[in-house]
């Protein structure tokens, strides 16, 4: 008795069809397609993940990371640190000019 029938799907498509219109369903499947494919990829790839986990002979806990991977810690700016440094100053001298600019355009008014 609580079934869904043939006739209570026609008319939710019906309903869907007209909030929506016949224009955006193409791209709205085409987008929860592509969201689902992305989402069966990541499960993949998580199960993936927790069987390699589950091979290895030691436990997650216990693995070293190699020193590679680890992040060498900062003796002296790099050339780069000073570079972003520079635009920031930079950066902030043109918001004080542009503040200073529109300052007496504000009490002109």
């Amino acid at each position: 008795m609580n079934a869904l029938q043939p006739w209570h799907i026609i008319i939710l498509v019906l309903v869907v069809v007209l909030l929506f219109g016949a224009k955006r369903l193409p791209d709205a499947a085409r987008s929860i397609g592509k969201s689902m494919k992305i989402f069966k990829a990541e499960t993949k790839d998580l199960s993936g993940e927790a069987k390699a986990g589950e091979n290895d002979a030691e436990p997650a806990e216990t693995r070293q990371i190699p020193p590679a991977a680890t992040t060498p810690a900062p003796s002296a700016p790099s050339a780069q640190d000073q570079q972003v440094a520079d635009l920031q100053r930079q950066l902030d001298e043109m918001k004080k000019q542009q503040a200073s600019a529109d300052q007496p355009q504000k009490n002109a008014s």
